[in-house]
């Protein structure tokens, strides 16, 4: 066999540097593409040159001339080019240099290839592509760097004062940045980005220390939107997209967060300012710019519920004047319409805030948490003696009377007084309050169906839970029942026993607020209405029992005068009083008392009510203005008036009715204090003290904000009671007695 002939190392080396030389005059242009059969000779060259046997094997030495042939073109071609040129022509000299030594490592490792499969896996080497890289980066680009950096921030900052650059230019240039790395950013980030962005932050401090002095607020704004808006299209045009997030938070701190304090609180201008002119695109704009930033929208919020609570607080303070004015004396003498109109402007000023958060703010958390701390401090103030509790059940009360609103107008009132009422504190005060007036819409109100209080309750109920609405619910559902009960007792012909109309509302007791009773004589007329109704009811119900309200009920009595009969709306004690009459021209105070069995106050009241009030339907001798015990009273046969129906409004007992509810609440709130320590003591057993008033006060503030002392009594209360008792070895550690 024929030997084959071995190739030294001169002469393989001399045989590649010719082609060699002629990919160095294809990069300078100057030849022209190699032919498939010169590649072929090449590749060839360096095969046989690396599997000669030792110690013919040149593969160590073809890999040291592979890194010579990068380390001598560069010093020899590539950075005198480079160091005679500058600005924007050196960085298109380094760009077409990098494209052309990426073109040569292509070349190079094609005809070293064999290299790479065998020699530098063995010897864990870099590959081809690597070294040939790496000899630019340690030759040239580390000696550029400096200066391409240099001059690339020069160019933003041209293009930042309005001037066109090439932005080809720009993303090939920081290309290099990125590609000499061979896969990671460290010479990108280090080299350039974080020059960038400090040269970045220093050009918008400068420029932020201008606006902030010439522009508004909101001039301001825009530009900072319109300046981050730039500096995002920046890096989507030429910068690499890692930079984006490091460039804008430090154009945010230099454009908003330093200055913000100042931007914020602009005298003029400021967010107070936008707030109060109802700046909404403005606002929306602050709460863009802010919200990106960690923690940017706590100031915003802040004076968003700085705004809120004194326009409420000013609400209030409107109200306690006008009330005084209404009345003539210090705030404090009556609400009135200055409190009707007080809750519906909180509830307007809730729909503008609102929207305001919705909208301008993007539904965020940060400033629903605002209003309602805004809210929780005026709500929960008392105007002119009144608590915020009554004047919105007032509120509900004068709505529901009216009932002048549409269904979907009423329903849109309902929900904004259901989202107002969950800043009071008090909620069990405001349901006391809203009960004791549902009672009289109920006994009074022409709805047989009340389709708008069940409305209200189950917006309550949904709201605060079943707990909260059972009673007023119960009260409803039993004058639905009544109506039907009376119903059946006039169909099965126990009316027709009566000869005049009459009508029962039956209540159940635990449902409906305490009402007076009395053991008035009544006429022969209502006593056999009492008496038939009562047998009907039992033979209905044999196992409850009737309690008689004369207070709340209401008579027509036909009044025969002489000018005109004339019917008289009015309440039963009236009635009864008026009655007496038929037996009797005149009778005294004294006569009058001992035939109603009535207290001498209700008699003073009632008589008071039809001998010197508008309709002096009794003549009083002598003729004064008030009552006294030693008075006569006579029918007044010559009575008239214009109508044929007229109502006489009985003079109502000299009670406060608000202390009564605040009372009764607060006697209702001890049993709630008692229950929530029984039910947590119950699941818990043994509580330290600290603990057990915690998770009492977390328990009840949905409902109330209780009283600490309150608690303690209560605790104190419970252990007489023998339900807890204090662990012996520790006072301050309670145990649950079962």
């Amino acid at each position: 066999m024929e030997q084959k002939q071995c190739i030294q190392f001169q002469e393989g080396w001399d045989y590649m540097e010719k082609g060699i030389t002629k990919l160095k005059r294809i990069l300078e242009g100057e030849s022209e593409q190699f032919r498939s059969d010169e590649y072929m000779h090449l590749y060839t060259k360096i095969y046989n040159m690396c599997t000669q046997k030792p110690p013919h094997d040149y593969s160590k030495l073809l890999y040291e001339g592979y890194e010579g042939v990068f380390v001598e073109y560069t010093e020899s071609t590539v950075l005198p080019t480079l160091r005679e040129k500058h600005g924007e022509f050196m960085l298109r000299e380094f760009v077409q240099r990098w494209s052309n030594h990426k073109l040569m490592v292509r070349w190079l490792s094609r005809f070293f290839h064999y290299l790479d499969r065998y020699f530098i896996a063995r010897r864990n080497l870099d590959s081809l592509k690597v070294a040939g890289h790496k000899k630019f980066k340690e030759h040239a680009y580390m000696e550029m760097k400096e200066k391409a950096k240099d001059f690339l921030i020069a160019l933003i900052l041209m293009e930042r004062e309005g001037e066109q650059i090439d932005r080809g230019l720009m993303k090939n240039v920081v290309d290099i940045f990125v590609e000499i790395g061979m896969g990671e950013m460290i010479n990108y980030e280090e080299d350039f980005e974080k020059h960038m962005v400090e040269d970045s932050g220093e050009y918008y401090s400068r420029k932020a220390s201008v606006w902030i002095v010439e522009d508004s607020c909101p001039e301001y704004m825009v530009k900072a939107e319109e300046a981050l808006r730039k500096e995002k299209e920046r890096v989507s045009h030429y910068l690499h997209s890692g930079s984006e997030q490091n460039l804008l938070e430090r154009v945010q701190k230099e454009l908003l967060v330093v200055p913000g304090p100042q931007l914020l609180d602009k005298e003029e201008s400021g967010c107070r300012a936008l707030l109060r002119d109802d700046r909404e695109d403005d606002l929306s704009r602050m709460y863009r710019l802010y919200h990106k930033i960690p923690q940017g929208l706590e100031p915003v919020a802040a004076l968003f519920k700085n705004h809120v609570t004194n326009e409420g607080t000013a609400l209030v303070q409107q109200a306690e004047e006008a009330t005084a004015a209404a009345t003539g004396t210090k705030p404090g003498g009556g609400a009135g319409e200055p409190g009707l109109v007080f809750i519906k402007k909180v509830l307007e000023l809730h729909d503008k805030y609102m929207g305001y958060v919705l909208n301008c703010f993007q539904n965020h958390a940060l400033f629903h948490k605002a209003l309602k701390e805004a809210y929780e401090v005026f709500c929960n103030k008392s105007m002119a003696g009144y608590s915020s509790a009554e004047l919105l059940a007032t509120f509900c009360d004068s709505l529901l009377k009216k009932n002048a609103e549409s269904v979907e107008a009423m329903e849109e009132t309902l929900d904004k007084v259901v989202t107002v009422l969950a800043y009071f504190s008090d909620k069990d005060l405001f349901a006391e309050f809203c009960r004791k007036k549902l009672g009289r819409r109920l006994l009074t109100g022409d709805d047989p169906h009340h389709d708008d209080e069940r409305m209200l309750l189950a917006k309550l109920k949904q709201q605060f839970g079943a707990q909260f609405t059972c009673k007023m619910e119960g009260m409803v559902t039993d004058i639905t029942v009544s109506r039907e009960k009376l119903r059946a007792f006039q169909d099965l012909g126990w009316s027709s026993k009566l000869g005049l109309d009459f009508s029962v509302t039956v209540l159940t007791t635990g449902n409906w607020p305490t009402y007076k009773t009395s053991d008035i004589h009544l006429p022969e007329e209502m006593v056999k209405c009492v008496e038939v109704f009562k047998q009907y009811y039992d033979t209905q119900h044999k196992q409850r029992k009737l309690s008689w309200i004369y207070t709340l009920g209401n008579c027509s009595v036909r009044g025969n005068f002489e000018p005109k009969s004339i019917e008289l709306i009015m309440s039963a004690y009236q009635a009864a009083l008026l009655l007496l009459f038929n037996n009797s021209e005149t009778l005294s105070f004294s006569e009058i008392v001992t035939q109603l069995n009535l207290t001498k106050d209700e008699v003073h009241r009632t008589l008071h009510s039809v001998s010197c009030a508008k309709y002096k339907i009794l003549v009083k001798e002598p003729n004064t203005k008030t009552i006294s015990q030693s008075d006569t009273f006579t029918f007044n046969s010559k009575f008239t008036d214009r109508l044929r129906k007229i109502r006489v409004t009985p003079v109502p007992p000299p009670q406060d009715e608000r202390k009564k509810v605040t009372e009764d609440v607060d006697k209702e709130r001890k049993y709630t204090i008692d229950a929530a320590l029984v039910r947590i003591m119950k699941s818990r057993k043994v509580l330290g003290h600290q603990q057990l008033l915690t998770e009492c006060v977390e328990q009840l503030q949905r409902m109330f904000k209780p009283d600490i002392k309150n608690i303690k009594r209560r605790i104190e209360d419970l252990i007489t009671r023998d339900y807890l008792e204090r662990d012996p070895e520790n006072p301050n550690t309670f145990k649950y007695l079962a």
